[in-house]
């Protein structure tokens, strides 16, 4: 059984469970607390060097680390993930557009506002996250204005990287009024079979 470390809090940790409840997998759920710094202790650095969540356990030698590599791994063969050709490439060009375009800014926000309570010292920091963060959701909203999901008509691991963050972007001080398309995305993966909400749980 696959085990994953994480908290459900974090949009990176919350893709993996996500997908795994999507997909009917079993795993066991082992809660890191990063605002303790669990993730620096020698128990977690021995499974990931860069001390950080989530990371999967996929037997007692084998540990993956990085949100989007744990996802193409658990989707490989699914219909989460297309098996070849530019309908795979562009479930990339997503994550990537996640993780450099789209999460410094919105994860980083939320981050500030939501585990800090907005500290004076990183105030300009967060404001200075809301315009980069504006033309990430209007990249999406583009996109969701012309198809139901990302890379067309059915959902993929390229969904739910950006659904974690996106859909608590208000968080982050982005409303999420402003873009309808998204609001109607987001009621379309919750409305999946086996949607699992964001909570602090071991679910």
């Amino acid at each position: 059984m696959y085990r994953v470390y994480g908290d459900m809090l974090s949009g990176n940790c919350y893709k993996i469970k996500l997908l795994l409840r999507f997909l009917s997998i079993e795993h066991e759920w082992r809660h890191v607390d990063i605002l303790a710094k669990e993730t620096h202790s020698p128990e977690f650095i021995a499974i990931n060097s860069n001390a950080k969540i989530p990371v999967l356990k996929i037997n007692d030698a084998e540990y993956l680390s990085e949100s989007n590599a744990i996802l193409n791994y658990l989707a490989e063969g699914s219909v989460y993930l297309p098996a070849s050709g530019l309908a795979r490439a562009r479930v990339l060009q997503w994550q990537f557009f996640e993780q450099y375009s789209h999460e410094p800014y919105i994860a980083v926000a939320r981050f500030i506002n939501k585990f800090l309570g907005l500290p004076a010292d990183r105030e300009q920091e967060y404001q200075s996250k809301q315009a980069d963060g504006h033309k990430a959701l209007a990249i999406m909203e583009r996109q969701l204005g012309d198809t139901r999901f990302l890379i067309g008509d059915s959902p993929s691991i390229a969904d739910i990287s950006l659904y974690a963050y996106t859909h608590v972007a208000d968080e982050g001080g982005f409303c999420l009024n402003e873009y309808p398309h998204i609001v109607s995305w987001c009621s379309y993966i919750e409305a999946l079979p086996n949607y699992v909400s964001m909570a602090r749980e071991n679910a």
